[in-house]
């Protein structure tokens, strides 16, 4: 065999070694175990309370229907190993100032994980002056934070829902100016949360869709329903999981 043929032979075994090398390399990595990063585990007692009126209590739907309810058990399902206990402050009716009342007199523990806050629907739909949100939920804000164990990135507040896209909103024919007040207390909350800190969700959009969807709507014709609460829970969860991790 002529000097320059055994070259010529010799850079083509070298060439297809190389790439078998290179093949066998990229095997092995492609069968390589994927490394999934653990969940985060919670500690062994997690407790939740609620504040609110009668979108947190739940008016017109079954009880483990309501939105508290519902969250716990979300969260009991991602978090088997933790034990959950839920806290519910609320009552149909309820204004800012019915809901300071309850709280003093109630007196809960300052040692809760998550705090969420729900209000002023009554506020609006009463008449009262809109000062007294612009001064009440800021103090209830802040209760909501001490109950938290003094830690705002434990408190949630949700916004309002917007009852004029209701059967029993349509019929006051002033659903422009429900919509309006509405709007005005979910500003005044969402701007005082930023504002210091606290995690503003909103969920009035949702029940924005009451006429076009008549199954957000509960029996009653007024308050959400099953359906409505669990899209309000798909929305806050995500968030509720990196409170509790944090």
């Amino acid at each position: 065999m002529k000097p320059q043929f055994k070259q010529i032979v010799t850079v083509i075994l070298s060439v297809f070694l190389l790439s078998c090398s290179s093949d066998d390399s990229d095997s092995e990595t492609s069968n390589s175990p994927i490394i999934s990063i653990p969940k985060i585990p919670l500690a062994s007692k997690i407790r939740l309370l609620t504040l609110g009126d009668s979108y947190t209590i739940g008016q017109s739907v079954c009880e483990t229907c309501r939105y508290p309810e519902q969250l716990k058990a979300n969260l009991e399902a991602i978090y088997p190993e933790t034990s959950f206990s839920l806290n519910i402050i609320a009552k149909t009716g309820w204004t800012t100032s019915n809901l300071i009342s309850a709280i003093n007199e109630q007196n809960p523990q300052s040692n809760y994980d998550l705090v969420t806050l729900l209000i002023g629907v009554n506020n609006q739909y009463q008449g009262i002056n809109f000062s007294f949100y612009e001064k009440e939920f800021p103090e209830l804000l802040t209760k909501a934070i001490t109950l938290a164990k003094g830690d705002k990135k434990n408190v949630i507040v949700l916004s309002i829902p917007d009852y004029a896209y209701t059967p029993f909103g349509t019929m006051f024919g002033g659903t422009a100016k429900i919509s309006k007040e509405i709007s005005e207390y979910n500003t005044f909350a969402e701007n005082y949360c930023k504002t210091n800190g606290v995690l503003f969700i909103s969920i009035t959009d949702i029940t924005q869709r009451g006429i076009e969807v008549p199954s957000l709507v509960a029996g009653d014709g007024l308050h959400p329903s099953k359906d409505a609460y669990t899209l309000f829970v798909d929305r806050i969860l995500p968030k509720v999981k990196v409170a509790l991790q944090d």
